[in-house]
C-alpha cells in the first residue's frame, strides 16, 4: 500500500479542524500545530471558571480583543467565582443558515450531527419590539423583489460585488424593504458602512435562507460542540493535533512549500496549509519568496469588529426565551453614521447548556470598525446602547443582574468583505501552500466562510 500524502494545517480553528477531517476523510495523514491549548481558534467555547483573570486577559489579547467594561468588575467577578458553570465564547458567535449552514453537511459526511437551536429574527423598536421582523403581509409584499435578487445567478451576483449597497439601497429600498436591507447587510457583513458593503457578497450570504432556515442558530452546548467532534475524527483516523506548538517558520526551497519549522526542529509536509490571520502570514514565512503585489495587497487587509456583552441574569421573560433581535442606532457619529447590533435569547434556552440553572444567559454585539473597538470613548457610546436596547426588551434587567462582561473585539472576522478589499484565493503563488479560513475568497461570511474555505480547499488539494 503506498504512503498516505502528508498535510500539515497550522492553525486549529474552525477551518483548520474542517480540512483536517475532510483531508483525513480522502486518505490523507493530518497534522494540526496549534499555538493555543485551546481548538477553536476565534470560535472558541471555553468554561472561564477554568481560567486564573490573568489567563482570560492573556487570551483575550492574543485574539485582537480586550474587556474595557464589566460589572462588578473583573477581579471581583473572578474572585468571587461568578463564571463558575457558564461557557462562554471568545466574543458573539451565531451561525448564519441556522440548520441549514453547511455544518451539519459537513458532519454528516463524518457520520456526526449536531443539534443546532435556531431563531428567527424580531425587531427592537422604541416601546417594545416586532417578532418575527417580518409580518405576513410585508412578506408578500418585500418577497417578489428579495427573491429575485437573491436567486441571482453567480455571473449576475459578481457584477453585483462591486455594487454597494447604498446604491442597492437607493434603487430598492422602499418602506419596510428599506429597513431590511439596511440592517441585514450591515450584520450580515459586520460592517455599519453601506457604501463599503459589497451587494453581491450580501446576496451569496442570503442564498441559504431561501430554502426555509431561520436565519440565525446556534449549537447545543457551545461552539466546541461542533470542533470536538472534527478533532475526534482527526485523531480517530491517524492524524494528531498538537496545541501548544505555535509553527515558527514555513520552509520554502525553489518557489515550493516543503515543511515547517515547530520547537526548533524542521519537519517535512506534502501539503502546507495556513489557517491563520493572513496578515500574520509573512511573520511564518519570509514574504521575499511571493511576488511583491501579493505581500502588499495581503499586509493592507483588514478585519471587522464589535463590541460584544454577555449578560447574566436571574430572571427574564420567558416570552424571549430563544429568540434573537436586531436594532439600528441613527447618526451616532460612527463610521457609517448607523449602527446594527443584536440582542440573543438562544443562550437563555435550558436547551443551550451554557449556564447553571436557575440563570439566564443573553449574549449581544453592536458592530464597529476595528479601530472603533480600541477607542475607549466609542466603547463606552456603543455599550450604553448595548445596554439601552436589552432595557427595551427587559425593563428591570439591571435589578435582576448576576454579572455582565463586554469583549471589544477588532479581529471578529478576520478580513473584511467589502467592495475594495480583495481576499486573497485558497491557491497562494508558491506550490504546495494553500490559505483557508475566514480570510480568503469562500462563499459566506465569518464562521461559514471558513467552513466553506475548507471545503472548497478540499476539491482542489
Amino acid at each position: 500500500m503506498p504512503e498516505k500524502k502528508t498535510v500539515c494545517i497550522i492553525g486549529a480553528g474552525i477551518g483548520g479542524l474542517t480540512a483536517g477531517a475532510l483531508l483525513t476523510k480522502k486518505g490523507y495523514k493530518v497534522t494540526i500545530f496549534e499555538k493555543e491549548s485551546l481548538i477553536g481558534g476565534r470560535a472558541i467555547s471555553f468554561k472561564p471558571s477554568d481560567l486564573s483573570l490573568e489567563e482570560y486577559k492573556e487570551l483575550l489579547s492574543r485574539f485582537n480583543m480586550d474587556v474595557p467594561f464589566s460589572e462588578p468588575d473583573l477581579e471581583t467577578i473572578f474572585e468571587k467565582k461568578m463564571l463558575d458553570g457558564y461557557k462562554l465564547d471568545l466574543g458573539y458567535h451565531a451561525i448564519g443558515g441556522g440548520v441549514l449552514s453547511n455544518t451539519n453537511n459537513i458532519l454528516s459526511q463524518l457520520n456526526e450531527h449536531i443539534e443546532i437551536l435556531e431563531s428567527s429574527v424580531g425587531f427592537i423598536k422604541e416601546n417594545g419590539y416586532d417578532f418575527p421582523f417580518l409580518s405576513g403581509i410585508d412578506k408578500l409584499k418585500i418577497f417578489p423583489n428579495i427573491f429575485r435578487l437573491v436567486s441571482s445567478g453567480e455571473k449576475t451576483m459578481q457584477r453585483l460585488d462591486s455594487v454597494s449597497m447604498t446604491e442597492t439601497i437607493k434603487k430598492y429600498g422602499k418602506g419596510k424593504m428599506r429597513l431590511i436591507l439596511e440592517i441585514f447587510s450591515r450584520s450580515i457583513t459586520t460592517m455599519n458602512n453601506l457604501d463599503k458593503i459589497s451587494t453581491g457578497e450580501m446576496f451569496r450570504a442570503q442564498k441559504g435562507l431561501l430554502k426555509g432556515s431561520k436565519p440565525v442558530g446556534y449549537p447545543k452546548g457551545g461552539l466546541d460542540s461542533i470542533t470536538q467532534k472534527l478533532a475526534d475524527y482527526i485523531i480517530n483516523n491517524d492524524g494528531a493535533i498538537n496545541l501548544k506548538k505555535p509553527v515558527q517558520k514555513i520552509i520554502i526551497k525553489n518557489k515550493k512549500a516543503v515543511g515547517v519549522l515547530v520547537d526548533g526542529k524542521e519537519q517535512t509536509f506534502d501539503v502546507i496549509i495556513s489557517s491563520i490571520l493572513v496578515q500574520d502570514l509573512f511573520e511564518i514565512v519570509d514574504e521575499k519568496h511571493f511576488p511583491k503585489n501579493y505581500v502588499k495587497e495581503i499586509k493592507s487587509l483588514e478585519g471587522t469588529g464589535s463590541l460584544c456583552a454577555y449578560y447574566s441574569l436571574k430572571k427574564i421573560d420567558p416570552a424571549l426565551v430563544g429568540k434573537t433581535f436586531h436594532f439600528i442606532e441613527r447618526d451616532i457619529g460612527i463610521d457609517g453614521n448607523d449602527a446594527v447590533g443584536m440582542i440573543d435569547f438562544m443562550p437563555a434556552s435550558q436547551d443551550a447548556g451554557l449556564a447553571p440553572d436557575g440563570t439566564y444567559l443573553v449574549q449581544s454585539y453592536i458592530i464597529c470598525t476595528p479601530e472603533e473597538a480600541r477607542d475607549k470613548k466609542t466603547l463606552i457610546k456603543l455599550r450604553d446602547l448595548l445596554d439601552t436596547n436589552l432595557k427595551k426588551l427587559l425593563p428591570d434587567f439591571h435589578k435582576n443582574l448576576n454579572w455582565c462582561v463586554y469583549p471589544a473585539i477588532w479581529h471578529l472576522d478576520g478580513v473584511a468583505k467589502t467592495i475594495d478589499m480583495d481576499k486573497p484565493k485558497i491557491l497562494t503563488p508558491l506550490d504546495n501552500l494553500y490559505l483557508i479560513g475566514d480570510c480568503v475568497k469562500a462563499p459566506g461570511i465569518g464562521f461559514n466562510c471558513a467552513l466553506n474555505s475548507a471545503v472548497e480547499l478540499t476539491k482542489n488539494i
